[in-house]
């Protein structure tokens, strides 16, 4: 087995390969503007890392989201183009969870990170490995953490409303992370979801309306009898 992972929902560009026992090669380049740029130098230097190549890989596992839609698709496009042409299965697994395995923590708590217009990405979780509820997004003062620690950037974020507790968690899902949680998830024979994306909201682009009319020189733009 020669799991390929990566993550672009969050200015963490992240790529790792994991060999079924143990995560081979990892990095990770934070930039929330170059995702396109930086996904597949990234997968060149952990396979490099790694010695292995692409034919080497037998599964591609990209992050889902919840995420800005430009950086989350660049990820996701790239799964299922690589899983097309080497053949093999493309996963997705939540952004969120990738966060939560990281932490390590065996306690509730809440996963958070930034989805921009001041509004936070968030799930729930009673341990790193179970959800309990979202993913969601909403401003920060409306996500209901009850009193429970908050991880990841959206908390470092907005620290004055979401408690992060001095709980010491990454700020961002790893790959590493991803690789090792969809391993275990595959050998403890649980279904992994399709490399699809999760949307929360409208992309913040839209499709631009129709032109307004010009005016010739002369004409008002008045209805005439």
């Amino acid at each position: 087995m020669l799991v390929l992972a990566f993550d672009t929902a969050t200015p963490a560009v992240t790529a790792a390969l994991h060999d079924g026992e143990r995560v081979l090669a990892e990095h990770t380049t934070i930039d929330a503007r170059r995702h396109g740029e930086l996904l597949a130098p990234t997968i060149e230097l952990v396979l490099a890392e790694a010695r292995a190549t692409l034919r080497d890989v037998t599964a591609v596992v990209a992050g889902s989201g919840p995420g800005p839609y430009t950086g989350l698709r660049v990820g996701l496009m790239t799964a299922q183009g690589l899983a097309t042409t080497l053949g093999v299965p493309a996963y997705g697994v939540c952004t969120l969870d990738a966060l939560a395995y990281g932490s390590g923590l065996t306690e509730p708590f809440l996963a958070a990170t930034d989805a921009r217009r001041k509004e936070v990405f968030w799930a729930r979780y009673a341990d790193l490995r179970t959800r309990l509820d979202g993913p969601a997004v909403d401003r920060p003062a409306d996500v209901p953490a009850d009193g429970l620690p908050v991880i990841g950037a959206g908390a470092d974020l907005y620290r004055g409303v979401l408690d992060a507790k001095g709980h010491e968690a990454p700020p961002y899902p790893y790959a590493g992370s991803l690789a090792a949680l969809a391993v275990e998830r595959l050998a403890a024979g649980a279904p992994l979801d399709p490399a699809r994306p999760i949307y929360l909201r409208r992309p913040d682009a839209v499709v631009p309306g129709a032109p307004k009319k010009v005016l010739a020189p002369g004409e008002s733009g008045r209805a005439t009898a």
